[in-house]
Order: structure tokens, then C-alpha cells, then sequence
């Protein structure tokens, strides 16, 4: 059966640093994503990362901070959060789709999901 999982987040001070990772059972999905939901907000497009070609989306609050990657070796997908901003404080959930999908991703576009991890930035 289909299972993402992940791991890494944390409790962090405004300006550092974190990676999380995303463990899959499978690692032949065409599109793979970050969302993020904070309490009382809409769950949030975060990144995504499309196999063939390395294709990357990223969230507008997001973008040139974080970066999405995978190693289809290890089943893994990854997100490095730099510069974090007590805004970034959610939690972080892995999604998947078996086709490869063009353009920016909404939650309705997938079909699997992890149960996310905490990630919480104050000073």
C-alpha cells in the first residue's frame, strides 16, 4: 500500500535553518509535493517536484528560500527551508500523484498524503 512519511521538523529560531524529508513506498510517482496548513488557515501550497525534467513550483511566500528535491534512489523527497520566518510555522505534509503533473499544483490534484511534521519557528 501506498505510504509517504516524514520526518525532520522541529522547533527553530527565526534565520535558521531546516530539511525534511519525505519517505515513499513508491518512488515512481510523476509528482510529488510540500503543502503546509497552519491552524485555521487553508492547507498551502508549499513546492512541488515533477520527475521527468526536474520540474519545481514553488509557493510565492516561499520562493528563492526553499528548495524541493528528490533521490528517486532512496525513495525520498526533500524540502530545505532556509531563512525560516515565524510565518513558516505549520505543518508540513508530503503529497503524491502517480502522473506527472504541469503547473501549480492544488490539493485536489493528489491522491496520497503523509501525516505531516511540525515544524514551529520563534525566537
Amino acid at each position: 500500500q501506498v505510504r509517504l512519511v516524514e520526518s525532520g521538523g522541529g522547533l527553530v529560531q527565526p534565520g535558521d535553518s531546516l530539511r525534511l524529508a519525505c519517505v515513499a513506498s513508491e518512488r515512481t510517482f510523476g509528482t510529488m509535493a510540500w503543502f503546509r496548513q497552519a491552524p485555521g488557515k487553508e492547507r498551502e501550497f508549499v513546492a512541488s517536484h515533477t520527475s521527468s525534467g526536474g520540474i519545481g513550483y514553488y509557493g510565492d511566500s516561499v520562493k528563492d528560500r526553499f528548495t524541493i528535491s528528490r533521490d528517486n534512489a532512496k525513495k525520498t523527497l526533500y524540502l530545505q527551508m532556509n531563512s525560516l520566518k515565524p510565518e513558516d510555522t505549520a505543518v508540513y505534509v508530503c503529497a503524491a500523484r502517480w502522473n506527472r503533473l504541469v503547473g501549480v499544483p492544488r490539493v485536489s490534484h493528489f491522491e496520497f498524503w503523509g501525516q505531516g511534521t511540525q515544524v514551529t519557528v520563534s525566537s
